[in-house]
């Protein structure tokens, strides 16, 4: 399957809220709630060397009757000029958590890129307790800044 396709797939499965402003948003696989919030930093950001920086926090809800461990994740991230990177990794933010049954795990991290706007989606990969492991998708989101008109990726 092509990216582009790939990506209308997943994007198709994306529900995005709108809470008073805040860009947020969300895909649900079996009792997995993946939420993601991006938000453009200005100033860790240099739009004259082409240095563009965004911070993304990601909660993931665990609905489901048993505990679940994030062993690995994948993303793939696109910028406006047609850059894709892949990024391949154990857990998150250096370490494997166990979500407990109807708990929230909540974490932020960054995403730099050259070109002022882009998108970025991907998967967690979750283990439950049965040893028993399956990709939670995390929803498609945008990284638009200031820098460029509101790009729909």
């Amino acid at each position: 399957m092509s990216e582009a396709r790939d990506a209308a797939r997943l994007q198709a499965n994306v529900i995005p809220i709108s809470l008073e402003g805040l860009n947020l948003f969300e895909h649900r696989t079996r009792d997995v709630i993946i939420r993601v919030e991006p938000e453009f930093l200005a100033e860790q950001s240099s739009p004259a060397d082409s240095r563009y920086i965004w911070a993304y926090t990601v909660e993931i809800h665990n609905e489901s009757d048993e505990d679940l461990q994030v062993t690995d994740r994948f993303w793939k991230i696109a910028d406006s000029r047609g850059q894709m990177q892949e990024v391949r990794g154990k857990g998150v933010v250096g370490e494997k958590p166990v979500i407990k049954s109807g708990e929230v795990f909540r974490y932020t991290s960054g995403a730099p890129l050259t070109a002022p706007s882009g998108m970025m989606f991907g998967a967690y990969t979750m283990q439950a307790e049965n040893g028993e492991s399956f990709d939670a998708r995390i929803p498609a989101f945008v990284l638009d800044s200031p820098h460029e008109g509101l790009v729909l990726n």
